[in-house]
C-alpha cells in the first residue's frame, strides 16, 4: 500500500490484522491501517510469525555444539 493506492490483485489490499500491531511497517491511511511491505498480511501469519515484522523477536533455539575433546585439547595447549 502506497500513497497512491495498492497495486495487488486489481487495487485491493487487505487491511491489517492484530498480530501486526506494533510493526514499523504498518501506515494508516483514509482507508485503514496497511502494511506497506505485504499487501495481504493475514498470509504472512498463517504459518507462524511473519518474516517482515520488526517487533517480533527470534530466539535462536540451536543445540550448543558437539565439541571433539581431543582437538579441544590440542588447541587449550597452544
Amino acid at each position: 500500500m502506497t500513497a497512491k493506492g495498492c497495486s495487488y490483485n486489481g487495487g485491493l489490499c487487505h487491511e491489517t490484522v492484530e498480530t501486526c500491531n506494533g510493526c514499523n511497517r504498518v501506515q494508516e491511511f483514509s482507508a485503514g491501517w496497511y502494511c506497506t511491505a505485504c499487501p495481504e498480511p493475514s498470509l504472512k501469519w498463517k504459518n507462524g510469525n511473519c518474516n517482515l515484522a520488526s517487533h517480533v523477536t527470534m530466539e535462536k533455539t540451536g543445540a550448543k555444539q558437539k565439541i571433539n575433546p581431543l582437538k579441544a585439547s590440542k588447541r587449550a595447549r597452544k
